[in-house]
C-alpha cells in the first residue's frame, strides 16, 4: 500500500491517498477495501479515464465527490461527512489527485466524528503541502456551522 502516492492508513476501516494508478485499484480491493471515494476533479492531471469502471468492475462501490482545488464549499464537506458515516462499517478508501482534498476534509472527520485526539492525527501531509486560507478556513469550520449549510 505504502506504494500509492501520499498513503495514509486512517483506521482499521478508512485509509486515503493521492490518485491511484488503475492497478492499484486491484491491491486496494485485495486489501479487502468495499468502497472508493474520489474527491478530485474528473479532469485531474492524474485522473484515470473511466475510474468508476475499474472500481466497479473490481466489485467495489464507487462514490464522486468533486471539489474544486482552489474553491473548496463547505456543501463539499458536508456530503463527504454525510457518505463516510453512511457507510458505517464498510472498508473505505478516500483518495483525490493528491491526498491533499482528503486530508483537510479527513481532519474535520477526525475531530468531529471520531473525535480523535489533536496528537493522534496523522498531519503528515501538511509537511509537503501548506493548505490555503479557503481550506484553512474551511478546516476551522464548527459543525453547527457546516449542518446549517
Amino acid at each position: 500500500m505504502e506504494t500509492i502516492l501520499n498513503y495514509i492508513k486512517i483506521n482499521e476501516l478508512i485509509s486515503t491517498s493521492g490518485q491511484p494508478k488503475a492497478e492499484q485499484f486491484e491491491l486496494i480491493q485485495d486489501q479487502g477495501f468495499e468502497v472508493v471515494i474520489n474527491l478530485a476533479l474528473y479532469n485531474a492531471s492524474n485522473a484515470i479515464e473511466n475510474e468508476n469502471k475499474v472500481v466497479t468492475d473490481l466489485g467495489m462501490s464507487y462514490f464522486h465527490i468533486p471539489v474544486n482545488f482552489e474553491n473548496p464549499k463547505l456543501s463539499d464537506l458536508k456530503l463527504f461527512l454525510n457518505t463516510l458515516q453512511a457507510l458505517g462499517g464498510n472498508k473505505v478508501w478516500v483518495h483525490c489527485a493528491k491526498n491533499y482534498r482528503v486530508s483537510a476534509f479527513m481532519y474535520v472527520y477526525h475531530k468531529y466524528i471520531l473525535r480523535t485526539p489533536f496528537e493522534q492525527i496523522d498531519l503528515s501531509i501538511f509537511d509537503i503541502w501548506s493548505p490555503s486560507l479557503p481550506w484553512q478556513e474551511l478546516m476551522k469550520v464548527n459543525l453547527e456551522d457546516l449542518y446549517k449549510v
